[in-house]
Parts: C-alpha cells; sequence; structure tokens
C-alpha cells in the first residue's frame, strides 16, 4: 500500500499499521487503525493525528480509521509550498484515493473541492466564513507567526509537535505560515449550500465558534428550515449536535463526539434523509 509501511503497538491501544504518503509533493504520514468503513480524521492548525488518540480506540470499533499529520504538522516534513485550506482539501483527497478508496467518510474539517470521495462528511469546530469565529479568536489568528514562536513553546501544542516532528526547529516555519493562512480572509457560503452528501456538524457549547454562525451553517446544509414531522420526513440530511461542556480545544478528546459521530455514520446513507 505505501513505501514503508510498518505495524506498531502501543500500550492500553490496539495495533495500527503506519506510511508516509508520496501527495503532492509531501510524504505525508498516515495510521491506519481498525478494519471496515474508512473514516479519515484531520485535524486542526498546530495540531497532529496524536490529538485524536484518546477517541481512536472506540471509533475504530468496526471501521477503519485513518490518521494523517498535513504539511508541516507532526511528523509530515515542510515543503516549499504556502499552507492553505484549498492545498490541505486536494492533500486529503489525494491520500484517499492513494490508499485505494473509492469513497471515505471524514470527520475534522470540510474537503472542499471534492465531493467525489466523500461517502458523509462531520464538519468538527469550524467554520464557513472567518467571522464564524469569535473576535477574540480572530485577533489571535492574525498575531500568529514566527514572532510568537517562542512564546508559544510553552503550549501544549508546541509539546506535541516538538515530541514528534522530524525537524522540531521548524517551529517558527509553521507559525508564519499558518499566520499567514489565517489572515486571508474565506467565505464558503455558496459551497456550503451545494453540499448534497450527508453532513453532522458538531460544536461545543463553549466553542471558539459562535454558536449562532453554527446555526447558520445548519441552514446553509438544509437545516431547520421546519418541523421533522413525527416520520421524519421533514428532516434534511444534515445534523447538528451542540455538545455540553466542550471547548474548542477539548471537542476532539470527548466521548460526546464519539457517540455523535459514531450514530451519524453507523447509520446506512439511505436513511439520512
Amino acid at each position: 500500500m505505501a513505501a514503508s509501511l510498518s505495524a506498531h503497538a502501543q500500550p492500553n491501544s490496539t495495533a495500527f499499521r503506519s506510511g508516509y504518503a508520496p501527495v503532492n509533493g509531501l510524504r505525508m504520514y498516515y495510521e491506519i487503525h481498525g478494519t471496515g468503513q474508512p473514516l479519515i480524521l484531520v485535524h486542526g492548525g498546530l495540531g497532529s493525528s496524536d490529538m485524536f488518540a484518546p477517541i481512536v480506540p472506540e471509533l475504530s470499533k468496526g471501521r477503519q480509521v485513518i490518521e494523517m499529520d498535513l504539511q508541516a504538522h507532526g511528523r509530515t516534513v515542510d515543503i516549499d509550498r504556502p499552507l492553505s485550506f484549498e492545498a490541505m482539501a486536494d492533500d486529503i483527497a489525494t491520500l484517499i484515493r492513494y490508499l485505494g478508496f473509492e469513497k471515505a467518510d471524514v470527520m475534522g474539517y470540510s474537503v472542499g473541492g471534492h465531493p467525489e470521495v466523500v461517502r458523509k462528511l462531520i464538519i468538527v469546530s469550524a467554520t464557513f466564513r472567518r467571522d464564524g469565529w469569535y473576535p477574540e479568536i480572530v485577533v489571535g489568528m492574525e498575531h500568529l507567526d514566527e514572532s510568537v514562536a517562542e512564546q508559544m513553546k510553552q503550549t501544549p501544542m508546541y509539546q506535541g509537535y516538538q515530541r514528534v516532528a522530524p525537524h522540531p526547529q521548524d517551529w517558527p516555519v509553521l507559525c508564519k505560515k499558518l499566520g499567514v493562512m489565517f489572515r486571508n480572509n474565506y467565505d464558503w457560503t455558496s459551497e456550503m449550500s451545494r453540499v448534497k452528501i450527508p453532513v453532522l456538524l458538531v460544536f461545543g457549547d463553549a466553542d471558539a465558534v459562535r454558536t449562532a454562525h453554527a446555526v447558520e451553517c445548519f441552514e446553509l446544509l438544509g437545516g431547520g428550515k421546519k418541523d421533522g414531522g413525527w416520520d421524519g420526513s421533514g428532516m434534511s440530511p444534515a445534523r447538528l449536535a451542540i455538545l455540553p461542556g466542550v471547548t474548542h480545544y477539548t471537542i476532539f478528546s470527548s466521548p460526546l463526539l464519539v457517540s455523535a459521530g459514531t450514530l451519524f455514520l453507523d447509520t446506512p446513507v439511505s436513511q439520512v434523509k
């Protein structure tokens, strides 16, 4: 399947396979846990595949869970290319095809522009417009660059990065590239309204994403328009979950995410109206 594919076992976890895939000039690190319908887990900025460690054992019961490290994150070495949402989506779609999957479920962020490779999509704590974040979050994104890299070494993000990155001295470069990406305005309103696959939106009730924005996203996907009815005939293919007592920083380790995600993924596509 991949060059340098290897098998591992970790204490208190199931065995998994890992390798590096040739993806658009990257040597993208990935892990495969379990067997069955493929589920791709996509981490956020400054994170890595390790952020899913608390929930992978449960998610991989009855399905094949694939984690990867995005460009310049985790074990995937950076290349001479800017970071962008579009490039990341291309990389994820390329990995799906490289692994031989016709379609896969995706949890994390949208694989915009590649609906043909996605069966079901779970968007977790993400926005379709930049103003979907609370203002103080936007300010923090705007100030991310190499000048704050040193002070960010006190954060859990850096601790995770330096533990697995092949070149931990590249931390300032990652901060700079992410800052440039975050400062670019984006608005995917029209793209969201054209999504036709089943989508589950998951947010925390203390999220960095404004709750009103989460509801707006749900409505763009066709949800929240009317009463679902006794027989569910008024429901759309979109689902919305607001998890209690959960923040943007704890959502990916929350068992509530596993419960909501598993129910959504296990429901046959034909029954997601």
